[in-house]
């Protein structure tokens, strides 16, 4: 652990949209809610406010941030945000690090970010878009800032479950209550069979090419 377990603050990442607004919400505030209760913060009543404040007047796409304290603090920043073309392909690697799948707080997005941090520094920009992570027994789970689907020919993206040691994340959790992803769990040799998917609710879904270490 990169900090004390009273040391972190929860975080949402939202993209906003000019003429739609703060894309998936519903479910960004419904995983902040959830995430407070279980860790014995404060209701995040003021999000909502905070939010819209920040993105008055907005001409153009924003990535917007809110992190919310153990003390009930909600912070909000906005930057600039371009979308990713509709084309793109990201290479991804695999990281060394691991994850420990007993690691309860892996399913909320927090503060606490080393261990991602030490897998993406295994690799320049040059060398991979994004690296994906294993837990201790070898199962995958997720990227350092993307969950993980797999398309497998059954007709639904498959999806490492929660159990596994990941976030919850909210394009994951879009994705499941639409019926278009499934849970399912997945070694290494899976991502050789079938095409391969990362994403997060900031960019959407984007194809994927594994480049083994």
């Amino acid at each position: 652990m990169d900090q004390a377990l009273d040391d972190f603050s929860l975080i949402e990442t939202l993209r906003y949209e000019p003429q739609t607004g703060f894309v998936r919400l519903r479910l960004h505030l419904a995983r902040l809610q959830r995430s407070a209760r279980r860790l014995g913060f404060p209701a995040p009543r003021d999000a909502l406010t905070k939010l819209n404040a920040v993105v008055v007047g907005a001409s153009a796409p924003l990535r917007v941030r809110l992190t919310f304290g153990r003390a009930g603090q909600t912070e909000i920043s906005a930057a600039p945000f371009t979308p990713l073309a509709a084309d793109a392909v990201w290479r991804v690697r695999i990281a060394q690090a691991r994850l420990d799948s007993a690691d309860k707080l892996l399913r909320m997005k927090t503060t606490r970010r080393s261990v991602y941090e030490a897998a993406r520094a295994e690799y320049s920009p040059t060398e991979a878009d994004e690296v994906l992570l294993l837990n201790e027994k070898g199962d995958v789970c997720e990227g350092t800032i993307t969950s993980i689907f797999l398309d497998d020919g059954f007709g639904v993206l498959r999806t490492p479950p929660i159990s596994s040691g990941l976030l919850a994340g909210v394009l994951r959790t879009e994705l499941i209550c639409q019926r278009k992803a499934r849970v399912g769990r997945m070694g290494l040799d899976d991502l050789e069979n079938g095409s391969l998917y990362i994403g997060n609710s900031l960019r959407g879904l984007i194809r994927a090419q594994l480049l083994r270490n």
